[in-house]
């Protein structure tokens, strides 16, 4: 039967499918049979969020101010304290009106950055894996996504010097993230260093996802890129509340950087969103405000959950050693496996959810993650869970 609808843009047709997709059907399933399911998938965590965040939309909420439309001027307030915890945290100053924008959480600014930016016959130059809005943002706005492995012979970080010619010639964007999701590498300041140089030198825009920048350990403090020397003429940096401060849901974030490039996509944005809900940036002012008496208590909790479970899994016969940031181990699959297979089989005769490598790129294939996103209890029978699967 012929279909009434339009086929799909070519953009979207090229997307592959979301990570983890099936996974909550095959769950729903396994429970149904009484099977107690430990999910180490997704990078959402069990944990509250501030109170006075709470407290915060609570009161807004109240208002009939707060249930107008925010636009992308937003609230001032929340772009204010937004600029003031950047001035505490990096020593940076903002101007919260022409170098900083309110997004609905950074995944959207993102992909909207890429289609302000992108014409067909550009390309983008991404980790892989990745996440999602990478690809998503390069592919929709017709440009050539090239994809460059992460591989543990480079500490997990982009090559980007090795380039080649071919690729650097039509290259306009390159997108680092550090403390990356998933590998938890973290990148020295020489690093960025360089990034921000090779940038310069080629006139490449430095999209620098910054979203585990407080979720880090042992008295590690991972750098901005934009404190480097020369970064602000040719970078932007995304800033989350979604894993700092437990907020995945409320969406909202914001990015700062090259003026020019923060006024492209406001524009962008004005036509096709009218910005994040009011309440929700009360909420992130005072979010934000909590950062120095809240946020070291919370990362505390992930810091304990990643010793138990890197223990855990150790014991386990795994290979791994502590990360220094965010809230993911990255594990090799042993024993050759493929890592979706590995995730199957984990699910339907463990019950524990894992995420494959391969379903945030190819280049993750040989490598699991496991998400502290549950209590340190669960993180330890989950990995007794997989040596039981392995015959460890």
């Amino acid at each position: 039967m012929t279909s009434p609808f339009p086929p799909r843009s070519r953009g979207l047709g090229s997307l592959p499918g979301y990570p983890g997709a099936g996974i909550p059907e095959r769950r729903r399933a396994l429970e149904a049979r009484g099977v107690d399911v430990i999910d180490l998938g997704a990078g959402d965590a069990d944990l509250a969020p501030p109170p006075s965040a709470v407290a915060a939309i609570r009161e807004a909420v109240k208002d009939p101010a707060y249930s107008r439309y925010p636009f992308q001027l937003g609230l001032p307030a929340f772009r204010e304290a937004a600029t003031r915890w950047m001035s505490t945290r990096f020593g940076l100053q903002v101007d919260p009106f022409a170098q900083l924008l309110p997004l609905i959480g950074s995944k959207e600014g993102i992909a909207h950055l890429l289609l302000s930016i992108l014409n067909p016959g550009d390309v983008a130059v991404y980790p892989d894996p990745g996440y999602q809005a990478y690809r998503g943002g390069t592919v929709l706005a017709g440009a050539t996504p090239h994809p460059v492995p992460l591989r543990p012979e480079h500490d997990f970080l982009l090559p980007f010097e090795d380039l080649p010619a071919e690729v650097l010639d039509r290259t306009r964007v390159l997108i680092l993230n550090y403390p990356n999701n998933p590998t938890s590498a973290v990148a020295p300041r020489s690093y960025l260093e360089r990034a921000v140089a090779f940038c310069r030198e080629r006139g490449i825009v430095l999209l620098h996802d910054h979203a585990y920048s407080e979720v880090a350990f042992d008295g590690y403090r991972p750098p901005s890129v934009l404190e480097i020397e020369g970064a602000w003429e040719v970078a932007v940096e995304f800033h989350s509340l979604s894993k700092t401060y437990n907020m995945t849901g409320w969406r909202l974030a914001w990015v700062a950087g090259h003026p020019e490039l923060i006024s492209g996509l406001s524009r962008l944005k004005t036509f096709v969103d009218t910005g994040a809900f009011l309440a929700v940036q009360a909420a992130g002012v005072a979010a934000l405000e909590s950062w120095p008496d809240w946020v070291p208590g919370n990362v505390e909790v992930f810091q304990r959950r990643r010793d138990a479970a890197v223990a855990a899994f150790q014991e386990a016969g795994f290979q791994l050693e502590p990360p220094r940031a965010t809230m993911y181990l990255w594990i090799p699959v042993p024993g050759g496996m493929a890592s979706d297979e590995f995730a199957r089989r984990a699910l339907d005769e463990a019950g524990v959810v894992v995420l494959a490598g391969s379903a945030l790129g190819q280049g993750g294939e040989g490598f699991f993650r496991v998400a502290l996103t549950t209590s340190e209890a669960r993180l330890r029978a989950g990995a007794l869970r997989l040596q039981d699967l392995l015959g460890g």
